[in-house]
């Protein structure tokens, strides 16, 4: 549903961007409830998060599916970011 693209930030805190095409997601109530969504799961997972940028592009997955299955698929994410920050 979706791509991450992260780079160290050199800050304090992990930083986010967002990615949500109108082409690929709809209209705007489809794009506003996806970004609502991912800055949500990222405000509660922030603290578990090295210092990068992270970069969330929309993909055509999150067009079509429901709150849960989005916020399940942001948290695989969020511990994949953790996960390979760590080991670098």
């Amino acid at each position: 549903m979706f791509a991450i693209f992260i780079r160290p930030n050199g800050g304090p805190a992990a930083r986010l961007g967002l990615s949500v095409a109108a082409k690929i997601i709809g209209g705007a109530v489809r794009r506003n409830r996806i970004k609502r969504l991912v800055r949500e799961s990222f405000r509660l997972h922030q603290h578990e998060l090295p210092a990068v940028d992270i970069v969330v592009n929309a993909r055509h997955g999150a067009r079509d599916a429901d709150n849960p299955a989005i916020v399940r698929s942001l948290e695989k994410h969020w511990r994949a970011v953790s996960k390979s920050c760590a080991s670098s």
